[in-house]
């Protein structure tokens, strides 16, 4: 019979020896940060985003910051550099002059993420933009930006029109979720259409031909009271005085005998005939005055002024006197 004991003691005691070796350390960390030459964006950023305001700006696509339920696709950089320039003219800078540059540096998001698609859902609509904690805003379909610009896409021929629908309302509306976080919204402006949200049901036939009439200024308001308040605001700063009127006077007016014949009309108005009048004037205008009275109260900001600032700005755009591609530096 072999004897291996001596051999087994032999090689325990070289792996004790070795394991009490104190080497020299690598001076090298094996875990590495994604490091970056910083670009002319990115010092524009600096200088417009980070230093006044604390923003970041997130153009390069992350997945981490993507919701994985959606198929997206990464933001051009041309298009990245000109959302810049359109947020911080028509949202930052517009803050900054109705609410003051601190109201501007305390409550304005923290962080933007773009990205180039759509988030469509299954049930034929899409995702425009979200916000997350108060903190940040996923802004999307970034690579439409020239299409919208020029007129054309999806039917909207006025680029000012397009540009609020896409991306310049949706910015306040994310950014009214926002302050809604920091102080929720008044009881009062769910009292005036307490039981008129249909959550499941905002984007089909049965209640997409008669919201104004049932009190709401657009189809996803009929969504939740918290979506109601974020869209009356942001709709209304980023429409005309005469378009809200048009609005009002559609959203008042008298029924016809062709109302009474769709079914659509018979799901909200069993009780209403020919003749009758819509009240859905008085309700818009009911959560109007809620929302200005929470603005004013709450952040000292006069939602009217706040239009003015917005469509001036908005017009200065769509005329070519703002220069969207800039990246100089002062």
């Amino acid at each position: 019979m072999k004897r291996i004991y001596p051999i087994l003691f032999a090689l325990a005691a070289s792996l004790a020896l070795t394991s009490c070796r104190e080497d020299a350390l690598n001076p090298e960390s094996v875990i590495t940060l994604d490091q970056r030459t910083q670009n002319d964006f990115d010092k524009w950023l600096d200088a417009n985003y980070v230093t006044p305001y604390n923003i970041l700006v997130k153009y390069r696509f992350e997945s981490n910051e993507s919701d994985l339920n959606y198929w997206t696709t990464p933001a051009n950089l041309d298009c990245s550099i000109k959302m810049a320039h359109l947020v911080k003219y028509l949202c930052i800078d517009t803050y900054d002059e109705v609410g003051g540059v601190r109201f501007t540096q305390k409550y304005f998001p923290k962080e933007f993420f773009y990205i180039g698609e759509w988030e469509y859902k299954n049930n034929g609509t899409y995702i425009l933009g979200t916000a997350e904690g108060g903190k940040k805003i996923l802004l999307s379909g970034l690579n439409y930006l020239p299409q919208i610009m020029t007129g054309g896409y999806q039917g909207y021929r006025d680029p000012a029109a397009a540009l609020n629908h896409f991306y310049i309302k949706t910015i306040h509306h994310e950014f009214t979720h926002i302050l809604n976080q920091t102080k929720d919204f008044p009881v009062e402006f769910t009292q005036v259409t307490p039981t008129s949200y249909v959550t499941e049901s905002w984007n089909t036939s049965a209640y997409g031909t008669f919201y104004r009439q049932r009190g709401f200024l657009s189809t996803y308001s009929q969504h939740s009271d918290r979506e109601d308040f974020a869209e009356v605001l942001s709709l209304y700063v980023t429409n005309t005085e005469e378009t809200l009127q048009e609005w009002l006077e559609l959203a008042g007016r008298e029924v016809t005998e062709s109302d009474v014949k769709s079914d659509e009309f018979k799901v909200s108005f069993p009780d209403l005939g020919v003749g009758d009048h819509f009240n859905g004037d008085e309700l818009i205008l009911a959560k109007i005055a809620q929302v200005r009275r929470y603005m004013a109260d709450t952040f000292n900001i006069d939602i009217t002024q706040l239009r003015d600032a917005v469509l001036r700005r908005q017009g200065e755009v769509v005329a070519g006197e703002v220069d969207l591609t800039s990246l100089e530096v002062n």
